[in-house]
């Protein structure tokens, strides 16, 4: 679907070439978005902002269109629990169905339960790129813990415990900043 502009195929490009999309495209692209109908009552962002230009980006975006962030939700989760998420993740080769070697196992091992197709572990849920993936965030992302902290926008969450459990933790954080 990102695709499917001028925008989206400029950021399907760096996408497509292992590289990050430049900040400037992104915040567009959040920018035309936002302006569809489906976001006039309201919106959820994952994984925007990353970076504190980006959120500054993000407040002029809004201002424009009369609105601000009712809040940010940030789950604490441990570096070894992230990793063992991570790692453990497959995907099917064939229909895309996802698995986790411990919190939900293909019945049929490597072999995926739906089509019988080859399960297989995607290249940036390796360790190492894991790693590296952890150190971009602590140098560009977690600094905006601080940054919406100090606007009164920030409900930090416990990102660790069943998933339903986690769920409801998201959903109370999100109920009290809409109130």
């Amino acid at each position: 679907m990102i695709d499917k502009t001028p925008l989206g195929r400029q950021a399907a490009d760096y996408i497509n070439r292992g590289e990050l999309v430049p900040d400037s495209v992104i915040v567009e692209l959040v920018g035309e978005r936002l302006k569809e109908k489906d976001c006039a009552n309201g919106f959820v962002l994952d994984g925007f902002p990353r970076t504190i230009s980006q959120a500054e980006s993000l407040e002029g975006i809004l201002q424009g269109m009369r609105l601000q962030i009712d809040g940010v939700v940030s789950m604490k989760v441990p570096t070894n629990v992230i990793i063992d998420r991570l790692a453990g993740r497959r995907t099917c080769k064939s229909c895309g169905a996802l698995y986790h070697v411990s919190f939900d196992p293909s019945k049929r091992g490597e072999e995926c339960d739906r089509c019988g197709g080859e399960l297989h572990q995607r290249d940036d849920d390796r360790e190492e790129t894991i790693a590296t993936r952890l150190n971009v965030y602590e140098n560009q992302t977690a600094p905006l813990v601080n940054y919406y902290r100090q606007r009164g926008k920030l409900r930090e969450i416990d990102g660790v415990g069943k998933v339903d459990d986690i769920h409801g933790r998201i959903i109370g954080a999100l109920r009290e900043l809409s109130n």
